[in-house]
């Protein structure tokens, strides 16, 4: 378990993806990296920016960068650190946050859309390996 936003709770996540079976089985189709922009706002500083790569259920690899233009990524969620922590204490439902824009997304929405599963459990990764936050 680990703090969200940090370097560890990243590391945490891969470790957890690469480790978890059901997540492996129900992303075993998905190809695409994601960087995730958290907005600055209460407890949180200044923007953050994770890169994660995902592939066919596997983390390929993770990172923290200095801002969103460090690394082009097939999916881009953005959001206040609010609605992070939100998600990730089971608050705010996933794909109600997509589509109230409360969580804005770049990228093929279709490709999106059509693996709500993938999503949802990816999500359950994220709140398993999350126990506290900055």
């Amino acid at each position: 378990m680990a703090t969200f936003p940090t370097a560890d709770w990243l590391e945490a996540l891969m470790e957890k993806l690469n480790g978890d079976q059901q997540y492996a089985q129900v992303a075993s189709k998905w190809e695409g990296d994601m960087l995730f922009k958290i907005e600055a706002g209460k407890g949180l500083e200044q923007n953050m920016f994770f890169y994660i790569d995902l592939w066919h259920g596997k983390c390929r690899g993770v990172k923290v960068l200095e801002s969103e233009d460090e690394k082009k990524a097939s999916f881009i969620l953005s959001g206040s650190y609010d609605n992070y922590k939100r998600l990730l204490n089971g608050e705010l439902d996933p794909m109600q946050a997509l589509l109230t824009r409360k969580l804005g997304v770049k990228g093929n929405m279709a490709v999106m859309m059509r693996s709500v599963p993938i999503v949802l459990d990816f999500v359950r990764c994220c709140k398993e390996v999350t126990d506290d936050f900055i």
